[in-house]
C-alpha cells in the first residue's frame, strides 16, 4: 500500500518467534536496504548483535545483501514479503565416513563459498574439489523408524577463523571409522546400473546459488562429498582429514558397488580395509602416526615429468583388438608390436617389422587403464587414442605379468609425452609389479592364516557376500593381507586410493541425455579430462571427446541443451533428460577449472575463473 510517496513493507523478524506477526515498516522507495534494516531493528526494540542478519525476499527467493542499493533499484514494492533472518544457520552435514556434524553454515552466499567455510572449520584443504548434495533416502525397517543418528555439534564454532573447539572434531575426522556391519551396508542405496548412477548425480546443489535459494532449510541434512576427482597438491603435514575422508568415500564406493572391480581387487580392498582398521584402532587419538612416510609414498606413486624425448625400440609379440565389445580370447589377433618415442607400431609378424606398419598409435594425450584378472591370467591394457573426431578405443593383451608391467609402464609414460629412456620408467615398472604381487595369492604360505577379529562380511560388497560363504572369504582376504601387512597406515590408505583410481570406471559421473538428432536416451559420462558417450542398450562406449580438444561450449537455457564445439569442426549437442543442464555444465567447467591449478598457485584460488567456467557461456 502506498500513500504520500511512501510504502508500507511487511517484514517478518525470525528473532521475535514463529507466532509473532510481521512488522509494518513505513519507508520511501529511495531508501537503501541498510536504512530498511535500521528501521526494522529499531522497531523490534531488542538489544542484540544483528550483524549476521539480512533481508530475504520470499517471493523472489533472493537475499537483499547490497545494503547501499535502494528499494527502487532492487525492485522491491509494497507487496514484497520480506524476512529478517540470520545468514548463518545450523546444518546437518553427513561426511564420507558416515559421521553427522551439526554446524553453522552460510545460507546467503554461493554454495561454492559455503563449502569453503565448512572445509576451513574441518581443516580440509582444496575445498574446490568438494561440494554439497541432497542425500539419497535410506531403506529403513519398521523397527528402525524412531532410531536417531549420533551427531557432533559444532554450531558454536565460528566459521571465520581457526578454533581450538574443532580439535576434537579434527581428531575424530582424521581417524578411519570401523568397518560397517553388513546390515548397515544393505540398508544403503546401491546403484544397480548406469541408469541408477545417473540419478545420484542429479542431487548436486548449484555451486553458484545459495542454500536458501535452493530450498535448503535450517537443520536440513546434506552430504559433503568429493565431487571432482582431481586430488591436487596432497601435503602429508596438512591433509590428515582430507586423506581420511577421501579414503572413506573410496571405501563406500567399493562396498556399495559404485565402482566395479575384479575378485582379486575386491580381496585386496578387503585386506587393506582390515589392515587400516587394525592400525586405526591402535593409533593414538590426535596423532598423525605414519604421516611422516606419506610424502615418500606419494613420490613413489607419481610419475616424474623429467627426461628428454629420446627414442628407443621395444619389440614384443602381443595381441591386439580395436573394439572392446564383449571380448573373448577369440576376438584378439596376434601381431608384432614396436614401441618408439610415444607411439606404438604394429606389424603382421616380426619379419615385417622392418617395413611399413599396419598402423601407428600415438599415445600422447591418451588414456591408459588396466584390465587385469590374475586368477584368469588376463593381462590387458585399455587405450583411448586421441583422433580428430574424439577417441578410439584399443585393447592390448600381454602374454604374462612381466610383459604387462613393462608395456603398461611404457604406455602410461607415453600418454604423458615421456619415452622409455625417462628416468621414471624402471620405477613405474616396479610399482606395477608390486601392485600385481599384492593381488596374487601367496601360494608359498603354509596353512591359511586365521584371525577371529576379522569380520569378513564387512570388508566386501554384497555381491561377494552372496557369492561366497564366510569360511571361503576369510582365508582369501587374510592371504591378500599378508602382502600388505607391513604397510604403515598412510601407505595403506594411499595404496587403497591408488587401486581405486586405477579402476576402469573411476571418477566418471553419469547423466541421462539425448543427443541432437537421436531418438533415444543415452548416458553421458563426465570424467576429469573427457566426455564419454555410452549406448544405454548394451553399455558400450560409442565415442569419447577430450577437453583439450574443446573450443567452446554453451547452454541454451530455453531448450535446455548443451552445445560443444571441438577442434576439426566437430560439434555435438545434447539435452539433459533427468538432471538440470546447469549441473552438467558445471561439471565440465569445474573439471577444466581444476586443470588450471598448479603447485605454484595452490594456496590461492581463482574463484572468479571458477564461476566464469561454470556459468552460462564459455570459450577456451
Amino acid at each position: 500500500h502506498t500513500q504520500g510517496g511512501s510504502l508500507w513493507l511487511s517484514v517478518t523478524v525470525e528473532d521475535l518467534g514463529p507466532d509473532a506477526p510481521p512488522l509494518k515498516i513505513s519507508v520511501t522507495s529511495d531508501l537503501h536496504i541498510g536504512g530498511v534494516i535500521l528501521k526494522v531493528v529499531e522497531k523490534t526494540g531488542l538489544q542484540q548483535d544483528w550483524s549476521d542478519h539480512a533481508l530475504w525476499w520470499e517471493q523472489k527467493q533472493q537475499w537483499l545483501l547490497k545494503t547501499s542499493w535502494t528499494l527502487d533499484k532492487c525492485g522491491v514494492h509494497a507487496d514484497a514479503r520480506l524476512i529478517f533472518s540470520t545468514q548463518h544457520k545450523p546444518l546437518r552435514l553427513g561426511l564420507p565416513n558416515g559421521v553427522i556434524l551439526r554446524l553453522r553454515a552460510s545460507f546467503s552466499i554461493p554454495v561454492f563459498r559455503t563449502v569453503q567455510g565448512i572445509c576451513r572449520v574441518l581443516n580440509i584443504r582444496h575445498p574446490e574439489e568438494l561440494s554439497l548434495l541432497r542425500p539419497v533416502e535410506e531403506k529403513k525397517k519398521k523397527k528402525d523408524k524412531n532410531s536417531t543418528e549420533d551427531e557432533y555439534d559444532l554450531t558454536n564454532v565460528p566459521l571465520t577463523s581457526d578454533s581450538p573447539k574443532t580439535e576434537a572434531a579434527y581428531k575424530m575426522l582424521s581417524v578411519c571409522q570401523p568397518s560397517p556391519s553388513p546390515e548397515s551396508v544393505a540398508k544403503l542405496y546401491r546403484p544397480a546400473s548406469k541408469v541408477d548412477k545417473t540419478h545420484i548425480h542429479t542431487r548436486w546443489l548449484d555451486s553458484s546459488r545459495s542454500l536458501m535459494q535452493q530450498g535448503i532449510q535450517e537443520n536440513d541434512k546434506l552430504w559433503l562429498r568429493f565431487k571432482y576427482y582431481t586430488f591436487h597438491d596432497v601435503e602429508p603435514k596438512y591433509d590428515a582429514v582430507r586423506l581420511t575422508q577421501l579414503y572413506e568415500q573410496a571405501r563406500w564406493a567399493i562396498l556399495l558397488e559404485d565402482n566395479d572391480c575384479t575378485e582379486e581387487e575386491m580381496m585386496l580392498f578387503g585386506a587393506l580395509q582390515y589392515h587400516i582398521g587394525k592400525l586405526s584402532l591402535s593409533q593414538e587419538v590426535g596423532s598423525c602416526q605414519g604421516m611422516e612416510d606419506l610424502e615418500s609414498a606419494l613420490k613413489s606413486l607419481e610419475v616424474k615429468m623429467v627426461g628428454e624425448n629420446n627414442s628407443t625400440d621395444m619389440l614384443v609379440r602381443a595381441i591386439y583388438n580395436d573394439w572392446p565389445r564383449r571380448l573373448t580370447l577369440r576376438d584378439y589377433k596376434q601381431y608384432w608390436f614396436k614401441f618408439q618415442d610415444t607411439s606404438i607400431f604394429y606389424y603382421k609378424s616380426k619379419e615385417d617389422s622392418y617395413g611399413e606398419p599396419i598402423q601407428q598409435l600415438n599415445l600422447k594425450g591418451g588414456e591408459v587403464t588396466p584390465d587385469v584378472n590374475i586368477a584368469g591370467q588376463k593381462f590387458c591394457i585399455r587405450l583411448l587414442i586421441p583422433v580428430p573426431e574424439g577417441m578410439n578405443e584399443v585393447y592390448l593383451r600381454c602374454e604374462n605379468e612381466k610383459q604387462y608391467a613393462e608395456w603398461m609402464a611404457a604406455c602410461k609414460l607415453a600418454s604423458k609425452g615421456l619415452t622409455l629412456l625417462d628416468s621414471s620408467y624402471r620405477t613405474e615398472v616396479k610399482n606395477i609389479q608390486t601392485f600385481l604381487s599384492m593381488q596374487r595369492s601367496n601360494s608359498s604360505a603354509s596353512t591359511p592364516q586365521t584371525d577371529e577379529s576379522i569380520n569378513t562380511q564387512s570388508l566386501v560388497s554384497p555381491r561377494y557376500n552372496k557369492k561366497y560363504k564366510v569360511k571361503q572369504l576369510t582365508p582369501r582376504i587374510l592371504e591378500a593381507y599378508q602382502n600388505v601387512a607391513d604397510l604403515s597406515l598412510t601407505a595403506a590408505i594411499l595404496k587403497f586410493l591408488q587401486i581405486w583410481q586405477s579402476l576402469p570406471d573411476f571418477g566418471i559421473s553419469y547423466f541421462m541425455v539425448r543427443f541432437k538428432g537421436s531418438r533415444k536416451d543415452e548416458v553421458l559420462g563426465i570424467a576429469n579430462n573427457r566426455l564419454i558417450r555410452i549406448d544405454l542398450g548394451v553399455g558400450d562406449v560409442v565415442k569419447t571427446w577430450r577437453y583439450n580438444n574443446m573450443r567452446q561450449w554453451n547452454v541454451n537455457w530455453d531448450i535446455r541443451q548443451v552445445a560443444i564445439e571441438f577442434d576439426g569442426n566437430i560439434n555435438i549437442a545434447f539435452g539433459c533428460t533427468t538432471a538440470d543442464c546447469k549441473i552438467v555444465h558445471e561439471y565440465i567447467g569445474g573439471y577444466i577449472f581444476m586443470s588450471t591449478r598448479s603447485r605454484e598457485t595452490s594456496d590461492t584460488l581463482n574463484e572468479e575463473l571458477f564461476h566464469k567456467l561454470t556459468g552460462g557461456h564459455n570459450a577456451l
